[in-house]
């Protein structure tokens, strides 16, 4: 835990961005009938009945110091799909970058052995290189900033029935462009200091 939230208090550098990795899935949900087309002074009707059409995975990568995120909307979760948007990542968001700190959770597929079972060693070591990996605690993935952006994107984009996966990456685009647009921006707040006043319980006691 304090290891994550020293990196948060760090100063940008461009040589050395801070990003936060996170994935969610979400399941995609046809309508059977048309709703009702809000009319002045009432809301949208929408029949209860509904069709599931499968599920999709997102996942968010943000950059809390710039206001900038970047999402990708995935058919399935596997290791080789978080190998792929890791060299994204690297290659397309951050080329120049002299290393990547990447805050994430300590899944199974969020490990090196992914890159090598994706991609032939030599480019599985060049992607590798270009990060250093840091894992949220167990039960600590509320540290990971990438899990709030995820809220807000469910809250203002996905909190309805979107039925196919083009759509939802339509929508998904749209929303990511007008954010970081805005440069929106995480206020983190919580401090090792303060961890340690809140958390006391997690640490040991010295008895002298």
């Amino acid at each position: 835990m304090e290891m994550v939230l020293d990196v948060y208090k760090t100063k940008y550098n461009k040589n050395f961005p801070v990003i936060c990795m996170d994935e969610s899935p979400k399941q995609l949900i046809k309508e059977t009938r048309l709703p009702i087309e809000r009319k002045k002074g009432s809301d949208c009707k929408e029949d209860y009945e509904y069709e599931r059409c499968g599920v999709a995975n997102i996942f968010m990568a943000t950059e809390p110091l710039m206001g900038k995120r970047y999402v990708k909307v995935t058919e399935v979760k596997t290791k080789a799909d978080w190998a792929v948007f890791i060299k994204e990542i690297a290659d397309n968001l951050y080329p120049s970058a002299k290393r990547i700190r990447l805050v994430m959770d300590n899944y199974g597929t969020h490990k090196p052995a992914a890159l090598y079972e994706t991609f032939p060693p030599q480019e599985a070591k060049r992607i590798w290189d270009s990060f250093e990996f840091i894992y949220t605690p167990k039960h600590g993935s509320w540290l990971n900033m990438a899990e709030i952006e995820l809220h807000v994107l469910m809250g203002q984009c996905l909190n309805r029935r979107i039925g196919t996966i083009e759509e939802m990456k339509n929508e998904v685009d749209a929303w990511q462009r007008e954010r970081n647009n805005k440069e929106a921006k995480i206020n983190w707040q919580f401090t090792n200091d303060k961890a340690r006043v809140k958390l006391k319980k997690l640490y040991p006691t010295i008895l002298t």
